[in-house]
């Protein structure tokens, strides 16, 4: 690409980024968070004014694609919040006041207070994934396991039957998020790239913006102004922090699509194991039996354990989940019946 393209490019990226942020502002009417968007729309312009005058051709008028104008719509109608996945991905700054708005969130100050703030943040929620995916595997190869039982009671059907769902389910649920935090992570090393040229080409206009959000999360201006130039001056803190301010992500964790492939095919073939290890070692009516209790207290377990993640009763939602196993078992094993007699 040369440099009028890319400069081009430039120019209709922040010119659409405005056009963004101006329906962003009107959908936060009468909030602090109206003002923030109106400002970084002035200092889109600002900016899309810089990359036409690199171009050295006359600034056409702007006309907003298609997507520009569907998501402006959804924006007007549903409000930012919802919709901050698509705005990341079309270079929209800001949202990071979606993520720091409880009561009493402490702002920062200095430059230290920014620092001690980002150091050690990561994404986390791998037990969370864990819980998941252990459930995933166990309900779907219990229903499976429960439904041929139905249909045959050969030990070796169901064993087989058994360790093909294990391994169909845990190689597509693998695959899928390989894919899906693949996409995710080039999304976002896209932006950061983007956040980089921008911090070479025009760092007045990038501390502005970063001191309009931190006005609107209720630093006086003074000082916002004045911490926005101090963490601008150090282009890899810098970056640091435009990157977790501007676009809400976290740069030392984009995730691992090779990790969290690995992870969910581990957490669900852990669950998924559960129903089918009675059958290895008993045969039979007393496996299936095995195997219904083994489940049971696996489900109930993972409800409860997912309690710590809704903040609700550790024997409700154990209950719940048991209740939600049972009731896929029983579909499935009482089909298996019906398609086992009439085979016969």
């Amino acid at each position: 690409m040369s440099g009028s393209e890319h400069a081009q490019e430039g120019w209709h990226e922040e010119k659409r980024s405005a056009y963004l942020y101006r329906a962003m502002a009107e959908a936060e009417a009468g909030t602090p968070r109206a003002g923030l968007f109106s400002g970084l729309a002035a200092e889109a312009e600002n900016q899309a004014g810089i990359w036409a005058r690199q171009s050295g051709a006359a600034e056409p008028e702007f006309a907003p694609d298609m997507r520009a104008r569907m998501v402006a719509a959804l924006v007007r109608r549903y409000g930012p919040r919802p919709l901050r996945a698509v705005l990341v991905a079309m270079k929209v700054r800001g949202l990071s006041v979606y993520s720091h708005t409880a009561p009493g969130h402490p702002l920062p100050t200095t430059l230290e207070e920014v620092g001690k703030r980002h150091r050690g943040v990561s994404g986390g929620g791998n037990l969370r994934a864990a819980v998941f995916g252990v459930n995933d595997g166990l309900v779907s190869n219990a229903s499976l396991i429960l439904g041929v039982a139905g249909a045959s009671a050969n030990n070796s059907i169901i064993l087989l039957s058994g360790v093909a769902g294990l391994l169909a389910g845990a190689f597509s649920m693998a695959a899928g998020e390989y894919v899906s935090v693949r996409s995710q992570r080039e999304m976002f090393e896209h932006q950061i790239g983007l956040e980089r040229d921008e911090l070479a080409q025009y760092p007045e206009e990038e501390a502005e913006e970063l001191a309009l959000i931190y006005a609107a999360r209720g630093l006086p201006r003074e000082d916002a102004v004045k911490l926005a130039k101090a963490i601008i001056a150090d282009p890899v803190h810098a970056l640091d922090t435009l990157a977790r301010e501007e676009l809400g992500l976290n740069p030392e964790d984009l995730g691992s699509p090779w990790g969290v492939a690995i992870f969910s095919f581990l957490s669900f073939a852990a669950g998924a194991l559960v129903p089918l290890l009675p059958f290895f070692a008993l045969g039979g009516e007393r496996a299936l039996l095995v195997s219904i209790a083994f489940t049971a207290v696996t489900l109930f377990g993972v409800g409860a354990v997912i309690s710590l993640f809704t903040g609700r009763s550790a024997l409700r939602d154990g209950m719940r989940m048991l209740a939600i196993g049972a009731g896929a078992g029983a579909l499935t094993y009482a089909i298996g019946k019906l398609l086992g007699v009439s085979l016969t």
